[in-house]
């Protein structure tokens, strides 16, 4: 590439979230799974989710995110969408093209990125890319996850953490030290624990080795103790990599918004940043984990509560299956 040619950097625009309308306290759990809204709130953090009703699917919801970003953003085509979920509307095809097509944007660019929890932060990466290579002027990024159709109904652990929800960003190209700019990322995985967060059945595998698999292994399992330790481990690491990437420090952060897995994780990855709490950005004790969504659900709850401003330095962190992770690093354009 010539030394004069224009490079366009990736420019965050606009941001929206959208959760299921039907609110599932602690109190309105399974009485089977034999809890209480203290014992859920001290282990998790969580106090209520939200819950897809029948005949609402990921792609429902990753519409209305869809639709209220683009309402948000200023005129101008999208000319590529990506969508991140672990929990698609069918196996085959991805959820990008048809949303593409409900959303009327014709023949653009649309695929799928599946990192499970650490999908937003890999579907940033990725619409990122796509414009500083010059392939798209404005992606259109929706994270979407309705794990309540995914939990058995016998799994109190995972069923009491896990709601439903959508988030969406626009990104468009733009000129380096805007507003805005998306600055660096760091990514990561290790498949030695694909294991430990999964949904054992239903694919390829199940197929080619009939009678490995029963119906039960179509639900969603989660070793959470041992998932605890590498979430807090990798997001720590992650983030430290993240900010060298750009040469920032920890003290330099005005806010931190990580993948909403669990209070306690929150809090722990805070302090190994040696991160106020005032600084890390939630809205877990309402929404619980979202999944891939969680990042921009968060995002849009902080705009909509005042808790983040333009020209602060914003750090975002994840893990998730995989194992995956990352983390991003921007500075916070003004949205309304």
């Amino acid at each position: 590439m010539s030394e004069h040619t224009h490079r366009p950097v990736p420019v965050l625009e606009a941001v929206a979230g959208i959760v299921p309308p039907r609110v599932v306290s602690n109190e309105d759990l399974p009485a089977h799974w034999d809890t209480n809204d203290v014992w859920v709130r001290r282990r998790t953090g969580i106090g209520t989710r939200h819950w897809v009703d029948e005949g609402t699917s990921t792609g429902d919801l990753a519409l209305a995110a869809a639709e209220a970003v683009l309402a948000k953003s200023p005129a101008g085509d999208v000319d590529a969408v990506v969508v991140a979920t672990s929990t698609p509307d069918h196996p085959m095809p991805g959820m990008a093209p048809v949303l593409a097509t409900r959303l009327g944007l014709g023949g653009v660019a649309a695929f799928d990125v599946s990192a499970v929890c650490t999908g937003f932060v890999y579907g940033l990466a990725t619409a990122s890319g796509m414009i500083t290579a010059g392939i798209a002027r404005r992606v259109l990024l929706v994270a979407a996850d309705v794990y309540s159709t995914l939990i058995s109904p016998d799994d109190r652990g995972a069923g009491v953490v896990f709601g439903d929800g959508a988030g969406a960003v626009v990104l468009r190209a733009g000129e380096s030290g805007e507003a805005g700019e998306v600055l660096g990322f760091d990514l990561g995985s290790d498949g030695a624990g694909h294991d430990l967060i999964t949904v054992p059945g239903g694919g390829a595998r199940g197929r080619a080795e009939p009678g490995r698999y029963g119906p039960a292994d179509c639900h969603f399992r989660m070793s959470g103790r041992e998932v605890f330790q590498h979430a807090v481990t990798r997001m720590t690491e992650s983030s430290l990599a993240a900010l060298k990437n750009v040469g920032w420090t920890t003290s330099e952060i005005d806010r931190v918004v990580a993948h909403q897995a669990n209070a306690r994780i929150l809090s722990l990855v805070g302090q190994r940043l040696s991160i106020s709490d005032d600084k890390v950005l939630g809205n877990i004790s309402r929404v619980g984990n979202t999944g891939a969504a969680s990042i921009p659900l968060a995002l849009a709850d902080a705009v909509a509560r005042d808790e983040i401003h333009a020209g602060e330095k914003v750090l975002l962190t994840a893990f998730g299956g995989g194992f995956t992770w990352g983390s991003a690093t921007l500075v916070w354009p003004e949205i309304v």
